[in-house]
């Protein structure tokens, strides 16, 4: 059963939910009429530069992650109902990592905003927190959202950069998480089922086994619940190609407002992989076919803690 909350803590946890949804879902709207007006000078050029000043000030201020936030943030986690199953310990995961152990975090399913994992991010403790999360170089160069979900450390997400962090990272700083569906598996999402976009997405396990990580797999369950995506429509079409959701989400009272869905987040055992300095396709395909066991495992072991999962059946495209 859903724990109780007062009102009021329920309120604050919509709030400061619902301030990323909103401003992911107008930014790309603002950015566009700020320009117009810049080059337009409507209604007058002292008006169009006031009203792009957020824009012109976000261009030129670097995405800066600020982990003394989660503090102030504690409401999302009772709102969302927010939940963990730890297989390996953070205790632990920290221990390994000091000792000289890289870690990808294999997170999945994305989902529209991955409140999940903004809820392990505000629930762990200061030495998670420095993990950085890759993402879409896109998402790095979109002034005001590269400031607004910047604050959980974001880093591209080309395979050189990576292999970069995990070589040459120390401790923690030397892990990162990895969307592997990405921006494809967002528009596999529906009520009925589950299904995540992986079956071509090996690059991760050869990254992995290259740099000598370890692989630890997570599933975000209400990753897919929380908000509701279009998936049809130019809008659509042009964030598969931009690999970030520009079309129109709902939630709450059909509104960008996330839906009070229960959150759960599942951190699986590390793989155990090998170093492998030059893997063979076979290395690869092992390796990944192990993965999906377990993504398949950590769902099917705990879906029945959510309500909205209790009978969706997983399938991996």
């Amino acid at each position: 059963m859903p724990k109780e909350i007062s009102t009021f803590r329920w309120i604050q946890g919509l709030s400061i939910a619902s301030l990323f949804s909103v401003v992911y879902l107008i930014t790309p709207v603002y950015i566009f009429s700020a320009i117009a007006l810049l080059l337009w000078q409507y209604p007058c050029k002292h008006f169009a530069i006031i009203y792009a000043l957020p824009l012109l000030i976000s261009i030129v201020t670097p995405c800066q992650p600020m982990p003394w936030l989660a503090h102030y943030m504690k409401p999302m986690l009772d709102y969302f109902d927010y939940e963990e199953v730890l297989e390996i310990s953070n205790e632990d995961a920290i221990k390994l990592a000091n000792s000289g152990q890289k870690f990808i975090l294999a997170f999945q399913p994305h989902g529209v905003i991955s409140f999940c994992s903004f809820c392990s991010w505000i629930n762990a403790p200061p030495e998670l927190r420095c993990i950085k999360t890759a993402v879409a170089s896109v998402l790095l160069s979109t002034p005001i959202l590269k400031n607004v979900m910047g604050i959980y450390g974001l880093t591209a997400a080309s395979s050189g950069n990576i292999s970069n962090i995990l070589n040459k990272g120390v401790g923690m700083k030397g892990c990162i998480v990895i969307y592997i569906g990405g921006i494809a598996e967002l528009f596999k999402t529906c009520n009925e089922e589950e299904r995540l976009y992986l079956q071509k997405r090996k690059g991760f396990i050869k990254i992995a086994l290259r740099s000598g990580a370890d692989v630890i797999p997570v599933y975000l369950f209400g990753n897919t619940s929380v908000l509701s995506v279009l998936k049809t429509g130019f809008l659509a079409s042009l964030s598969r190609k931009m690999q970030m959701s520009v079309t129109y989400f709902w939630g709450k009272w059909f509104l960008p407002l996330p839906r009070d869905d229960k959150l759960l987040y599942v951190r699986g055992k590390p793989m155990g992989l090998p170093h492998i300095p030059d893997p063979t396709e076979d290395d690869i395909n092992k390796w990944h076919a192990k993965y999906c066991d377990e993504v398949r495992r950590l769902y099917n072991e705990n879906k029945e803690k959510v309500p909205a999962y209790k009978h969706k059946k997983l399938f991996i495209d």
